[in-house]
């Protein structure tokens, strides 16, 4: 496993590194204590030491779990970046109040067993709460508590992202994949200019660059990829990338042609860690057979000159005219 720094927090966070939407639970199924912990353990052998999660994952079993991991590993140095304000609906500007700030925090600490939080990101909150000056003033006031050591924002879209730079944010965790690659236009160059650190989300689109789909894939009832395709529940762009999914399909198997690949998910990670500005991609995974496949992306040589323009080119055929500027 290679290493980034995760720009102010000059924390060396693992190329590769672990989201953990899923832990411990398939989709709509029951958190199992036993799989999370098993999926945290093979991360970490593999090399990881970055785990990204949310108050809200499993009702605050995921913090809970990274928690226990913690106390178990208490002399490795292991990151965790946790997301609040998505606890209460709607996700509204209320919800980033003060005094919610102040209980989320408290609440992931209790969580996590720990009595400073390493990164905490506002959840994708509205974009108005950008323009609000007094919530990145309670995140302050807690970093000088010594509550966080470091905050930042979870983002749906670009204008958001560059923004939140106006604040003494550490990090932006954005959706940058072969299917989106607006963040690249302009913002990876701004965060770099303010060593603001970058995590990248959604990096396979819903598993669309794993390449496995057809149009005949089936998902379960309460799987996002199947009752969120249109931005039925919350925002489009967190199911497959926001892309039209027969579109996805389409390309996906365009792009294992012409890159000579069965192992496109690898190539897919391999193509977002050519960007110098990326810190860390936080794929998701409930075995130790996807943790290896993730995790071997971080071994596989730099793509070619010739591999990147036919992802561009893939790109502006079938996606940036309708994507670019929706986020």
């Amino acid at each position: 496993m290679k290493y980034r720094t995760l720009g102010k927090t000059n924390y060396q966070v693992s190329e590769i590194s672990l989201g953990t939407w899923q832990l411990g639970s398939k989709w709509g199924e029951p958190f199992d204590e036993t799989d999370a912990m098993q999926t945290l353990e093979e991360a970490y052998q593999a090399g990881v030491n970055f785990f990204d999660t949310a108050d809200i994952y499993q009702d605050g079993h995921s913090e809970k779990a990274i928690g226990q991991f913690l106390a178990a590993h208490p002399d490795r140095q292991i990151y965790v970046s946790t997301k609040c304000g998505r606890g209460i609906e709607p996700n509204a500007i209320s919800n980033y109040s003060r005094e919610n700030l102040e209980q989320f925090v408290e609440q992931s600490l209790q969580n996590l067993g720990t009595d400073s939080l390493d990164l905490i990101l506002l959840h994708c909150p509205p974009t108005d709460v950008y323009y609000r000056k007094e919530v990145f003033a309670a995140l302050d006031d807690l970093k000088a508590a010594g509550k966080i050591k470091h905050y930042g924002v979870s983002v749906e879209r670009i204008e958001e992202a560059i923004k939140a730079l106006d604040y003494d944010i550490s990090a932006v965790e954005i959706i940058f994949n072969i299917f989106r690659q607006k963040p690249a236009d302009l913002f990876f160059k701004l965060a770099q200019q303010q060593n603001v650190g970058t995590i990248i989300r959604v990096p396979l689109a819903s598993g669309l660059l794993t390449g496995k789909y057809t149009l005949a894939t089936q998902f379960g009832q309460n799987d996002h990829r199947n009752f969120n395709r249109h931005g039925q529940a919350f925002d489009q762009g967190e199911t497959f990338a926001g892309v039209d999914y027969a579109t996805g399909v389409k390309a996906a198997n365009e792009l294992k042609d012409q890159l000579g690949t069965n192992n496109l998910a690898q190539t897919a990670l391999r193509w977002i860690l050519m960007f110098n500005a990326v810190s860390t991609i936080i794929p998701g995974a409930s075995n130790a057979s996807q943790i290896a496949a993730n995790t071997g992306a971080d071994n596989l040589p730099a793509l070619t000159a010739a591999q990147m323009d036919l992802a561009k080119n893939v790109y502006q055929k079938y996606f940036e005219p309708v994507v670019k500027y929706r986020w």
